[in-house]
């Protein structure tokens, strides 16, 4: 027996798990009480590791389609064989704009397919790039970049030391933090309230999160930009605005001012439904309680305005005095980040648009609504191949139906995925990824955006099997084929390139600790490791807590990672605005052009009232992050949870009855599911969780056929995009609700002739 300590991928919380081994077998999941952030915290997607490196319905070996449409097992080079047959010609044929890109939401969580993905989509050479992103957090990224420089500069709750949490459109106990990497959620809400802080929720629906907080204000969907609006007009016309360490770097403030004028407590109180004198209460407690933050998430991003509340949620915090400060809005200093300072770029967005539409790109990607359409309209460029990577399109974007039908029409589809699901159907390769306890692990990304600076490195927990290629090194063998290497290209030269490229960037960056070091030196010193640890190895020696490749003896490195299982504790959140800040200008900018630009659609809204109609807004569990964790046992038992969420007001005047069900219909398509009458929701507000539907053909996910639930996403609609940076509105689609009509009996038809 052996004990295996690794951090969780499944989600944001990065929690320490302790896998208990015997041989190769895994015998259980536990917590790692001793790792430094996550203290022995765990949720059930921890404990359901196991099952999924069990799972018989997880795909090992490389899958092809037959002309009958049924997949048989191959080889790799077999594999990688008929993918070089088939991209090849297209790409002569039909140019490089004939290929597309989509990458799930488990690519963000995976260090394989960070660094990795980029170089398959830079050797595919298509601007055709979409991600679960634009269906996600895309409107935070941008509002970011156009204040502070950058899509990852992103104000982080300091929730460990905050006295006053606002959050919304967020639950952080079903999600462990987004955007905000947080493990133990629920022992840092009592933390603050033990402390005689106090947690406020807003949000249409009473959520785990709401429940336990000190305050829920159900709010109408959609409106949250104008809620946040008039907390800034409050602030600014009450003379409450302090900047404190935001005042030298601050810009825009005159202009932020007479942008708000509309936007007063009593000018939006009837279309938020929330009274106007506890906007003025709450914006006054806000500036007046030293220790702030203020954090919106999906319901604030994923809406028609997601982009002015995301930015509105940082001037709410700078002009309360609550930016880099301790206990309000602080930024993340992660292992493996690069120096900042002024002197930065615009943000990249609008460089190229979207074919049929003309929707522009943001941060190199094209909304994921759009693919749909780049696959079915006709013309120059239309997309005929499809990469999909740990995602599951045909499920989570808008029109779901329309993407289904599109996906049939490709000439080649690629998936590398673990299982054949509702979007891996449809492909005619699938090239599956080791188990997460067969690959290293290091979180990239979500360390970026996590509440206390740690770093974390898994090794792989138990071996690959044999013949299974790693992650990244099926990942690069894609890149060669489609940079015209053939299937058989050299990997380990390509890989050695990477690194290279990335040492090149250290010495030759200004404010890099290694600036002007011998590149070949630096390199020597990464040799005996290759793939995401020599890249990994490379970013933490040259990050601000690196050993700068030897010439800080007690700085950081995959070594000192490696001999430190439980992780290592970097410290709490520190200012560093003047850091961080990464725009043109050097400034904070509260009042950017366009972000200004997005004003005169949310005045128009002011005037706009419920009248009758109902609003679907979606919500998370905290069994279900991904859509394939419904096939994991441990993770789909208990309650149903695909139920429509109905208010008893809005129940009586529909003739819905609990448990009955319900027929959900919009511009796009029909759904039916079970209802659950709760007065958890407002008014004129339902509510059903994303995810669902794994009744159709095709599929082998067993467990998850067996409580299929519907797919919300028949019911979003591909032409609602917030219009700033294309991100799907997935919260308040307006939607038609009534009793399901229920299927004759044969023979009691017969009876009643």
């Amino acid at each position: 027996m052996s004990t295996a300590i690794r951090t969780c991928p499944l989600c944001e919380a990065t929690c320490g798990l302790a896998v208990e081994l015997d041989g190769a077998r895994v015998v259980a999941v536990r917590p790692d009480a001793e790792d430094v952030f996550s203290k022995g915290f765990i949720c059930p997607k921890g404990v359901s590791m196991k099952e999924l490196h069990e799972d018989p319905d997880r795909v090992r070996v490389p899958l092809i389609k037959q002309a009958d449409g049924t997949f048989v097992e191959a080889t790799w080079d077999e594999a990688f064989a008929e993918i070089d047959r088939r991209l090849t010609p297209l790409l002569e044929q039909h140019g490089r704009q004939a290929a597309g890109v989509y990458l799930g939401n488990p690519s963000a969580h995976h260090i394989s397919a960070i660094i990795y993905s980029r170089v398959l989509i830079k050797a595919l050479g298509t601007k055709n790039v979409f991600s679960a992103s634009t269906v996600d957090q895309m409107p935070k990224q941008l509002a970011a970049a156009h204040m502070f420089g950058s899509e990852v500069t992103v104000p982080i709750p300091d929730v460990d030391r905050t006295d006053l949490f606002l959050i919304l459109g967020a639950n952080p106990l079903a999600s462990n933090g987004s955007l905000m990497t947080a493990p133990g959620m629920r022992h840092r809400l009592q933390a603050i309230q033990e402390r005689g802080g106090k947690v406020i929720v807003v949000d249409p629906r009473r959520s785990r999160t709401a429940q336990v907080a000190d305050e829920h204000l159900f709010i109408r969907p959609g409106t949250d930009a104008l809620l946040l609006a008039a907390l800034v007009h409050t602030v600014l016309e009450e003379g409450l605005t302090t900047l404190g360490r935001a005042e030298q770097h601050a810009a825009g403030l005159d202009e932020l001012r007479a942008a708000m004028t509309p936007f007063s407590p009593d000018a939006v109180t009837g279309a938020t439904g929330i009274d106007a004198a506890r906007i003025r209460e709450l914006a006054r407690e806000l500036a007046r309680t030293p220790r702030a933050a203020v954090y919106g998430r999906i319901g604030t991003t994923t809406q028609r305005f997601g982009t002015v509340a995301s930015w509105l949620v940082d001037v709410l915090t700078t002009i309360t005095g609550h930016l880099d400060t301790e206990g309000g809005g602080m930024f993340t200093l992660p292992a493996t980040g690069v120096p900042g300072g002024p002197g930065g770029k615009p943000p990249k967005v609008g460089r190229w648009a979207s074919r049929v539409r003309g929707l522009p790109e943001t941060f190199g990607e094209l909304p994921a609504a759009t693919l749909a359409e780049e696959i079915d309209t006709p013309g120059d460029d239309q997309i005929r191949a499809l990469f999909t990577i740990a995602g599951n399109p045909a499920a989570s974007l808008p029109n779901s139906g329309r993407l289904t039908a599109a996906l049939e029409q490709l000439d080649l589809m690629v998936s590398v995925d673990i299982y054949v699901n509702e979007t891996t159907r449809h492909a005619d390769v699938i090239l599956p990824a080791p188990s997460a306890m067969e690959k290293l692990h290091y979180d990239l990304a979500l360390y970026g955006f996590a509440v206390r600076n740690v770093a974390n490195f898994s090794p792989p927990s138990l071996p690959r099997p044999e013949g299974m290629p790693d992650e990244w090194e099926t990942l690069l063998r894609l890149a060669l084929i489609a940079g015209g290497q053939g299937p058989d290209g050299d990997i380990d030269a390509l890989d050695a390139f990477l690194a290279s490229q990335t040492v090149q960037r250290q010495v030759g960056d200004p404010r890099s600790p290694v600036h002007g070091r011998d590149p070949e030196e630096l390199l020597a010193q990464l040799a005996g490791r290759r793939g995401p640890e020599r890249m990994l190895d490379a970013m933490l020696r040259g990050g601000p807590y690196g050993d700068a490749y030897g010439a800080k003896p007690d700085g950081l490195s995959l070594e000192v990672l490696e001999a430190n299982p439980h992780g290592v504790d970097l410290g709490p959140l520190q200012p560093r605005l003047a850091d961080a800040l990464k725009t043109p200008s050097g400034k904070i900018e509260l009042a950017p052009p366009a972000l200004l630009g997005g004003l005169p659609a949310l005045e128009a809204a002011l005037d706009e009232r419920p009248n009758g109609g109902l609003l679907l807004v979606g919500r998370r569990h905290l069994r279900s992050n991904n859509s394939w964790m419904h096939n994991l046992p441990v993770l789909a038992r208990g309650p149903e949870r695909c139920t429509l969420q109905v208010h008893p007001r809005d129940a009586d005047r529909l003739a819905l009855t609990d448990g009955g069900q319900a027929s959900i219909r919009s511009r796009t398509g029909a759904v039916t599911a079970p209802v659950e009458v709760t007065e958890d929701v407002m008014p004129g507000v339902v509510s059903l969780p994303h995810g669902w539907g794994h009744d159709v053909d095709g599929t082998q996910l067993r467990v998850a056929a067996q409580r299929p639930g519907t797919n919300s996403n028949v019911l979003a609609d591909e032409e609602l995009l917030e219009p700033l940076s294309g991100t799907a509105v997935l919260n308040g689609i307006p939607v038609e609700v009534g009793p399901a009509a229920v299927p004759e009996v044969a023979g009691a038809a017969a009876a009643d002739a």
